[in-house]
């Protein structure tokens, strides 16, 4: 039996020479409105929203059912595909890193740097590798 790679691809724009580093935690609804428009993003009601619930806590990992479900506590109303468009959009403009594990799972990672990952498959949590490890 033959043991195939757990993450199969990834998406995140090159920093050559920087060393990875926590992505800090964005508050200010003038902050993530700057970060959208410094993107070449519109900062509509749906991204902001988005945006306050992703960079709201500094470095994480999600997925777009997670951040679907945070989205309906949080009481938005939109749909999965939005969320999806949104999460796909942000990783287009360098926002997110895109993280493809083995099989239909798709997380997003608020830290853009180069950096490994590590999957726990029986809670299905992903966590940064240490430089060096």
């Amino acid at each position: 039996m033959t043991h195939q790679p757990l993450i199969t691809s990834f998406r995140t724009p090159i920093h050559l020479g920087k060393r990875p580093e926590k992505a800090p935690a964005v508050k200010g609804e003038h902050e993530l409105k700057a970060k959208l428009r410094n993107a070449g993003l519109r900062p509509t009601v749906q991204r902001l929203s988005l945006s306050k619930l992703l960079y709201g806590n500094g470095d994480r990992h999600v997925s777009a059912e997670a951040l679907h479900a945070e989205a309906r506590e949080a009481g938005l109303q939109m749909s999965l595909s939005t969320v999806y468009n949104t999460l796909n959009q942000f990783a287009e403009a360098g926002l997110l890193r895109e993280i493809a594990v083995q099989g239909p799972r798709t997380y997003f990672h608020t830290r853009t740097s180069p950096h490994h990952h590590f999957m726990d498959e029986i809670s299905k949590k992903m966590f940064d590798v240490a430089d060096g490890t």
